[in-house]
């Protein structure tokens, strides 16, 4: 196997993770305006995923809609619906992501960081940091991979690139990198867990 990648993922991951934690311990200087500049990044992709994960489930919906009309209404199947309504639901599930870990919505180390205050906690976040940032690494590599391995094959039903739907890893790992690291920069209370037992 070739480990190249998952030594430049290693490398890359530790230069996210320190730049991070450079840009995120300061309020002045150039400290802030990299962080400011992120996270104006950031405003933009998570608008951008949150609208193409909405217009995904929005397209599978329509699609799976569709399905069932011809199915029973006109009872001549579509054999476009459900390859469409599968490639979509794949779209919104890797972009989405991106919204949920910006908001940090997915299943987290919550507790371990409510135990802990100063250096250990920060310490805590970075390396869930780092943890998300090697996945996502290993996802676009793989998935970009995948993507160029099936770019002559067709999706049954629908007459296109089977690389359109693989390209959903490596384009929904690059928006969740972003929106893992302007959580870590941008860290906002989760109202349910604030509020817990």
């Amino acid at each position: 196997m070739n480990v190249l990648p998952l030594q430049i993922m290693g490398v890359a991951t530790v230069l996210t993770v320190a730049l991070a934690l450079w840009a995120g311990s300061g309020e002045t200087g150039a400290r802030a305006q990299v962080r400011r500049a992120f996270l104006g990044v950031d405003r933009l992709t998570s608008g951008a995923a949150a609208i193409l994960a909405a217009l995904a489930m929005a397209v599978a919906v329509a699609a799976g809609a569709w399905q069932v009309v011809a199915r029973f209404a006109t009872e001549t199947p579509s054999v476009w619906s459900e390859a469409l309504v599968r490639t979509a639901v794949i779209w919104m599930a890797f972009i989405g992501v991106a919204v949920a870990l910006r908001a940090g919505a997915l299943v987290s180390i919550d507790v371990a960081r409510r135990l802990t205050r100063g250096a250990v906690r920060r310490a805590l976040e970075a390396a869930s940091l780092a943890s998300i940032l090697s996945i996502l690494g290993v996802m676009f590599w793989f998935g970009w991979m995948m993507a160029e391995r099936v770019k002559f094959q067709e999706m049954a039903g629908l007459e296109v690139s089977m690389s359109w739907g693989y390209a959903a890893i490596p384009i929904g790992a690059c928006f969740a990198m972003i929106g893992a690291v302007a959580h870590f920069l941008d860290r906002q209370p989760a109202d349910e867990l604030e509020t817990a037992l």
